[in-house]
C-alpha cells in the first residue's frame, strides 16, 4: 500500500527520535551491554531474530552502523558508542521521571505548605507534623505562622495547601474540618490573688486587664474575651501587642495583665506565671484544618488522613 504525499510529508516533519520505538532502544542497549545478540535476547525474553531485526532497522533509520558483527558477537562502532551513551542517559532520565511522577501521585515526594498559629512541642499539631514527616520523608514541609485571616488569604492565593486555625470557620470557598480540641486556660502572674486556686471563673476575672497578640490566635482570643463579658460585665480592658507568644507570657509574669490560651501553651517553659483551667467554660476550643476544594494533591490528602486518625485516637482516650 502506497503512502499518500500527506503521510510522507508528515513523517518528514516528525523528528526521527520520536519515530523510533522505545523497545528498539532498549534492545539496542541490551546488545551493547552483552555484545551478543543471543545473550541480549535471552535476558530480554524475546527471540534473537527479533532483536537482530530491530537493531538492523534502527541502523537503517539512523543511517549509521551501530555494531560491527563478527562470528563471536558484535562490537560497538565509534558512532554506536556515542549513540548508546546518550540513549542510556536518556532512558535513565525517563525512568527517574516515571518513578518521581509515581511518588508525587502517591504523595511520597514534593512539598506541602502548612499555615499554623503556633508550634508548641508536645502539642497535637507538633505531634501531627512530626508523624507526617516520619511517614513521608520525601515530602518537604514548609511552615508559615500567621493569624487565621492571613492564613485563609494565603490559601485563596495558593500560597498554602492547608491551614490549622482556632475555631470552626465556615467559608463558602474553602473546606474545613475540626481536627482536635483544647481546654481553655487563663494565665496569671504567680503573685496574683487567684493564682493559688485550682480553677477560676469568668466572673472572678471581671475587671482584669487582658493582654492579646496581634498575631497567631490573638484575634480569636480578643473576640472570645469580648463574647464572654457581653451583657454580664462592663467591657473589659484589652491591650494588644505585636509580640511573640513567649514575650506575651513574660509580660503576664511582669504584671502587665493576664491572658487566656489553649492548654498546649502550658507546655512551654515559663517562670513567674501559672495556668489555671476555667470552671465555667462550656466546651474546649476547637482547632480546624482549612483547605481549598481545588487542591487535590496526594500530599494534602495524606496529611488530612493522618490528622483525622490522630484526632479520633485523642477523642477515644
Amino acid at each position: 500500500m502506497r503512502r499518500s504525499r500527506t503521510d510522507a510529508r508528515q513523517e518528514w516533519k516528525t523528528p526521527l527520535g520520536l519515530r523510533i520505538p522505545m523497545v528498539s532502544l532498549i534492545q539496542t542497549l541490551a546488545v551493547a551491554e552483552f555484545l551478543n545478540f543471543r545473550h541480549a535476547a535471552k535476558v530480554l525474553g524475546v527471540a534473537q531474530s527479533s532483536v537482530s531485526a530491530r537493531v538492523k532497522a534502527l541502523e537503517e533509520d539512523l543511517g549509521i552502523l551501530l555494531f560491527e558483527r563478527h562470528a563471536r558477537g558484535v562490537r560497538l562502532t565509534e558512532a554506536g558508542r556515542h549513540f548508546v551513551e546518550r540513549i542510556a542517559a536518556g532512558v535513565d532520565q525517563l525512568d527517574h521521571a516515571v518513578k518521581t511522577a509515581g511518588m508525587a501521585a502517591a504523595g511520597e515526594s514534593g512539598r506541602i505548605r502548612i499555615g499554623i498559629h503556633a508550634l508548641i512541642y508536645g502539642s497535637f499539631l507538633a505531634d501531627l507534623i512530626a508523624q507526617y514527616r516520619e511517614a513521608h520523608p520525601g515530602i518537604e514541609v514548609e511552615i508559615t505562622e500567621s493569624t487565621a485571616r492571613e492564613a485563609v488569604m494565603q490559601l485563596r492565593a495558593d500560597r498554602l495547601d492547608v491551614a490549622f486555625v482556632a475555631g470552626t470557620p465556615e467559608l463558602p470557598d474553602c473546606h474545613s474540618r475540626c481536627i482536635w480540641t483544647e481546654p481553655l486556660v487563663v494565665v496569671l502572674p504567680e503573685r496574683h490573688p487567684l493564682a493559688g486556686q485550682s480553677v477560676v471563673t469568668w466572673a472572678e476575672l471581671a475587671g482584669e486587664t487582658f493582654l492579646v497578640r496581634h498575631g497567631g490566635t490573638g484575634p480569636q482570643v480578643h473576640n472570645h474575651i469580648v463574647l464572654r463579658h457581653a451583657g454580664r460585665w462592663p467591657t473589659p480592658s484589652i491591650l494588644r501587642f505585636d509580640v511573640e507568644r513567649g514575650t506575651l507570657l513574660s509580660m503576664v509574669g511582669q504584671g502587665f495583665g493576664i491572658t487566656i490560651v489553649g492548654e498546649a501553651t502550658a507546655r512551654l517553659p515559663t517562670t513567674g506565671i501559672v495556668f489555671l483551667p476555667f470552671a465555667d467554660e462550656p466546651e474546649p476550643v476547637a482547632f480546624s484544618a482549612v483547605w481549598s476544594p481545588f487542591n487535590r494533591s496526594a500530599t494534602l490528602r495524606n496529611l488530612l488522613t493522618l490528622a483525622n486518625d490522630m484526632g479520633r485516637l485523642v477523642r477515644a482516650n
